[in-house]
């Protein structure tokens, strides 16, 4: 059976990783696997620290989109893939994997998905997150001091440097692509249990 590719895009805080927790909940752990484009930022190890700080990681040339592609049609294929595992706080990929294995369901979760022809032309079926831009700034701060070990000045400099110019630039125009538009997040509960039931007719048809 081909796995159903499903991406979740929207901006930085807007409730993606909620919603996708959500419709994990509602899906048996054996049918479902989650990538996060996140996961693919490129390894720039090699880079003094103070120079990867600099780095504008809200532009699509951050992410190494062609290797997700390339991981997409493996597991769409019936073939595990080695995924790369970031660290958010140093600014470079681990030394560790995680293996994915291919599942009916595969869930894609990031704010850039939808902007590259050839990663977008692989989903099945596209969501895009939405949220208003003081809450998703909030929601920003709050994690990115809580589990990135950042500081408050520094998130809100990198805000306004690049955040926002590129979910302007990039991440707005790419909710026309979508073909679902979820406001309010992980808490539109209506919307997700759609989301959800559209699912089980694909993988009951599949």
């Amino acid at each position: 059976m081909r796995p159903v590719l499903i991406g979740v895009a929207g901006g930085s805080g807007s409730g993606k990783t909620t919603v996708s927790a959500a419709i994990l909940e509602r899906v048996r752990p054996d049918q479902l696997a989650l990538i996060q484009h996140d996961m693919y930022y490129r390894d720039r190890s090699h880079l003094p620290a103070a120079e990867r700080a600099r780095i504008n990681y809200d532009h699509p040339d951050s992410l190494e989109t062609d290797l997700l592609v390339a991981h997409l049609q493996d597991l769409r294929a019936g073939r595990a893939v080695e995924i790369p595992q970031y660290d958010f706080a140093l600014h470079v990929r681990k030394k560790e994997m995680r293996r994915v294995e291919p599942r009916p369901v595969i869930l894609i979760e990031g704010i850039l998905i939808f902007v590259d022809a050839a990663l977008r032309h692989l989903f099945d079926v596209k969501i895009f997150v939405d949220a208003d831009s003081d809450l998703r700034f909030i929601r920003r701060l709050e994690r990115d001091i809580a589990e990135r070990g950042r500081t408050r000045e520094s998130v809100v400099a990198q805000y306004l440097e690049t955040v926002r110019p590129m979910h302007l630039e990039f991440v707005e125009p790419s909710k026309r692509y979508a073909d679902v538009i979820i406001p309010e997040g992980g808490h539109n509960l209506i919307a997700i249990n759609m989301v959800v039931a559209r699912m089980q007719e694909m993988l009951d048809a599949a």
